[in-house]
């Protein structure tokens, strides 16, 4: 069951001078490196301003990328450090344990689609409000939030009813980041805040938390930037505390704040009603024997170590095990369960949690630690919004290193594929397609392996309305025929291509699947006919074809667990 995520405080390290005695250094030095890389507008960081940056040395820097290199967290191009998406994983595991998205995005789509307009879910973070989940609506005037986005609770409508349940200090803990940033530039996803004097700031927003402490509702007229309203109401656990709030979102275009409160609330508490029971039948279901989720062991690969040496940080790792462990059980965790979960000694798990919760990520509970939103810092807004071709970009660029052929990926669109990432090769002939190319799909090897994909039913019918036409000689033409192929193709795992589409061009394609093992693309390798035998080129390319797509695969499940991935 989802615990209140008020979380009283994710205090800046740099704001808290009792340092714990058993601090992990590498842990805390990695967490800071990926602070840096997930704040501001650079996407790309060298190790020196890394170094800068941060404050470390430029030997330090370089055996935590080293690290988190290794461990999936961040890619390499050139001399660039990037964000990868295996550090979604991290904000996947607050997502998990929170079991927010699961439990209630279904209810914000739903009430989406009733009022055709953006809802959000959001938690409070310290003095912020930190976006979860949304239902966007596809207009020209777009409203969207990144999950993981972080707001100042006086720019938006749940800050309000969140800010109504705090003390004297977390009020004066306000005032102190106001005073240390009244632009509001550390927030790099809102617009900076036009200069106003202080105190008007807390008076107009004292009164809105007020309003909200009153009516039990927020509203947020233009207050984030010109244009935006909502409207936001509350959402409780079974216990009566506020777990999350739920937003209507539109546009000065659409509405005026009065019109869609009247519009919007009414539907707006049918929403926050069924919430409250989803949460209510899920602390139910966990409380019964037998109930809790199941959890299976989280651990990286012990031999990490042996196989890099001194450069790699074994305690950094580590420390992330015990961040994503949380993901596997729902709520507050032991320790004794999470050394299991990480198949750590007891004393070294430890030692990762008082780093982590010194550093504002857990919290530690009457009944175990709980993993806190500002987790959700380390790159997920970053990342939750790359698209599929983005993803697999950077692998398609080291296939097609590894090979010296070009590489593409592909989607089905209708009864054609349509190209949404590719890499050329070098050579002086190679295979002259862009992105947003379509081709038929019965022609071509992605296009068979998506076919293939299909179920049985849906499959069929696809196939019985094609009417496949000879490309060139060899190209399969009959209904019978390509039943046949697209059969084999499922059968064998791989779709193959021999001068089909075009003489001379050979082709070979495995899927690409989503978290939930669904084929949601292809990846392909092409190239001349002339250069090898089919028995050379299927043995040369099959392989490193089938590494490349299970890793855009484990990226894809990664970044869109809890977050669409677009096709680009």
């Amino acid at each position: 069951m989802p615990q209140p995520t008020e979380a009283q405080g994710a205090p800046d390290p740099a704001d808290t001078p009792d340092t714990p005695d058993e601090l992990v250094g590498p842990l805390e030095r990695g967490l800071a490196v990926l602070r840096v890389m997930a704040a501001g507008p650079e996407v790309r960081h060298r190790p020196g301003d890394l170094a800068r940056t941060t404050g470390l040395a430029r030997s330090t820097i370089d055996r935590v990328a080293t690290t988190l290199v290794r461990l999936g967290v961040l890619r390499t191009e050139g001399r660039d450090l990037l964000l990868a998406p295996g550090a979604a994983e991290l904000g996947n595991a607050y997502l998990a344990s929170c079991g927010l998205p699961e439990l209630l995005g279904p209810h914000a789509v739903a009430l989406a689609d009733a009022l055709d307009e953006s809802v959000s879910l959001a938690v409070p973070d310290g003095d912020g409000v930190r976006f979860l989940a949304q239902a966007t609506r596809r207009r020209a005037m777009a409203i969207s939030f990144r999950t993981g986005d972080l707001l100042p609770a006086e720019r938006c409508a749940p800050g309000a009813l969140f800010a109504a349940r705090w003390d004297a200090a977390d009020l004066e803990g306000w005032r102190a980041r106001r005073a240390k940033d009244p632009l509001d530039t550390g927030f790099p996803s809102v617009p900076p805040r036009p200069a106003s004097p202080a105190d008007e700031v807390e008076t107009e927003f004292l009164d809105r938390v007020r309003q909200a402490r009153e009516t039990g509702l927020a509203v947020d007229d233009q207050l984030i930037e010109p244009g935006l309203l909502a409207v936001t109401l509350p959402v409780r656990g079974p216990d009566g505390a506020v777990v999350c709030a739920v937003s209507v979102v539109s546009h000065t275009s659409r509405h005026s704040a009065a019109t869609l409160t009247e519009t919007a609330v009414p539907p707006l508490r049918r929403a926050v009603a069924a919430m409250e029971e989803a949460l209510a039948a899920a602390r139910e279901q966990e409380e019964a024997p037998g109930g809790a989720p199941a959890s299976a062991p989280t651990a990286s690969a012990p031999a990490l170590k042996e196989e890099l040496g001194s450069g790699f940080l074994q305690s950094l790792a580590r420390g992330l095990d015990v961040l994503r462990a949380f993901g596997s059980v729902r709520g507050p965790v032991r320790l004794s369960e999470l050394a299991r979960l990480t198949g750590l000694p007891r004393a070294t798990a430890r030692r990762s949690l008082i780093t982590l919760r010194h550093l504002g990520y857990v919290r530690e509970e009457a009944d175990g630690f709980l993993v806190l939103p500002r987790v959700l810092e380390l790159g997920y807004a970053r990342l939750s919004g790359l698209s599929l071709p983005e993803i697999a970009t950077p692998h398609l660029v080291a296939l097609v290193l590894r090979v010296h052929e070009s590489a593409s990926v592909a989607v089905l669109d209708g009864d054609d594929i349509r190209y949404v990432a590719r890499v050329a090769s070098t050579r002086i002939m190679h295979i002259d397609i862009t992105v947003g190319t379509r081709l038929p799909a019965y022609a071509t090897s992605m296009g068979r392996v998506l076919l293939a994909a299909l179920p049985e039913a849906e499959r069929a019918a696809r196939l019985g309305r094609i009417t496949p036409e000879a490309l060139t000689p060899h190209t399969v033409t009959t209904r019978e025929g390509l039943d046949e192929t697209v059969t084999a193709t499922a059968a064998r795992g791989y779709g193959w291509v021999e001068q089909e589409l075009e003489e001379g061009l050979r082709s070979l394609a495995v899927a690409v699947t989503d978290g939930a093992g669904r084929v949601v693309a292809a990846v392909n390798v092409a190239l001349h006919a002339g250069r090898a035998t089919p028995e050379e080129s299927l043995a040369a390319l099959l392989p490193p074809l089938r590494e490349t797509a299970a890793l855009i695969s484990a990226d894809l499940a990664a970044v869109g667990r809890f977050s669409p991935v677009t096709t680009g």
